[in-house]
């Protein structure tokens, strides 16, 4: 992260961390905490609050500008976001944790950041790092709790640039994640070859997404299925890139380094191939989805 956090985050921070002013008629954002509470929260965020005979939103206000200006400043801050978004903070109220990161969310997106929940932890990444396509798949799974798929997000994200190798294997790992964690949904049993190819295919035909389908409109039944059929062939190859590209089975001597554009590339797209499966299975399973307009 190159520049200090806005003046705007900061003000969102305000109000989810206090949960607004006591007179203040609107709703509170989160929970709202007293000056005992605030102090013990900063605490925790390694942050001395002292209200004294001030009130609680101005003195939390001087304490992040402060903590903001020093060298060590966007760390700092940034440890208060990450634990004002911590799911733990919500269990009786978890509705609240969800308006708590949509409000930091709105502030941060100019800045190209976000939190994300990842795995029962708040994560804070660069929005352009994750990618369109990826940012509404974390979404996706956050809300339907694939903790082992939530988990390869973790995993590949941050990793992007640092390890584009590791990052390409959690690329697959996600796929396959997902659908053995929609095999399991549909208790059905998993296939002998327990590889992307295999679990991809496995798939496919329970959630009506086989290549062979004959149920589609004649003027546009060759394209679905050209396009159906493209999922097995880019699974294959993000598996073949994880094969030859990846650490899963070891980096030999001399090994030549991944892009991170092609680690970008497999990413955005096991992301995308995941992300038509899960709203394929809450279609199948009659759950509400966005409208895309999908082929029915």
């Amino acid at each position: 992260m190159s520049g200090r956090f806005s003046p705007y985050v900061i003000g969102a921070l305000v109000d989810v961390v206090t949960g607004g002013g006591g007179n203040d008629p609107t709703p509170s954002i989160g929970i709202y905490r007293s000056g005992p509470k605030l102090e013990q929260f900063f605490l925790d965020c390694g942050l001395d609050l002292r209200i004294g005979s001030s009130s609680r939103v101005p003195a939390t206000r001087t304490l992040l500008q402060q903590a903001a200006a020093q060298s060590d400043g966007n760390e700092r801050i940034k440890r208060v976001i990450l634990r004002v978004c911590d799911p733990r903070e919500y269990l009786a109220e978890p509705e609240k944790a969800a308006a708590v990161r949509e409000h930091l969310n709105q502030a941060l997106e100019p800045d190209g950041l976000a939190v994300t929940i990842v795995g029962g932890k708040a994560h804070l990444i660069a929005r352009q790092a994750a990618g369109g396509i990826v940012e509404p798949f974390i979404s996706k799974v956050t809300t339907l709790d694939f903790d082992t798929v939530q988990n390869e997000i973790a995993r590949a994200v941050p990793n992007l640039k640092t390890d584009p190798e590791d990052a390409v294997t959690a690329a697959c790992s996600l796929v396959e994640a997902v659908c053995r964690s929609i095999l399991i949904e549909l208790r059905l049993p998993l296939p002998p070859k327990k590889d992307i190819d295999g679990l991809v295919k496995a798939v496919q035909e329970p959630l009506g997404l086989s290549p062979g389908r004959t149920d589609l409109p004649p003027d546009i039944e060759q394209d679905v299925r050209q396009v159906l059929g493209g999922l097995t062939s880019v699974a294959k190859g993000i598996g073949a890139l994880r094969t030859h590209g990846g650490d899963a089975h070891g980096r030999e001597k001399g090994f030549r380094r991944i892009d991170p554009r092609i680690a970008q590339l497999a990413i955005n797209a096991a992301s995308s191939i995941a992300l038509f499966f899960i709203e394929t299975w809450e279609r199948k399973e009659h759950r509400a989805l966005p409208q895309h307009g999908e082929v029915e």
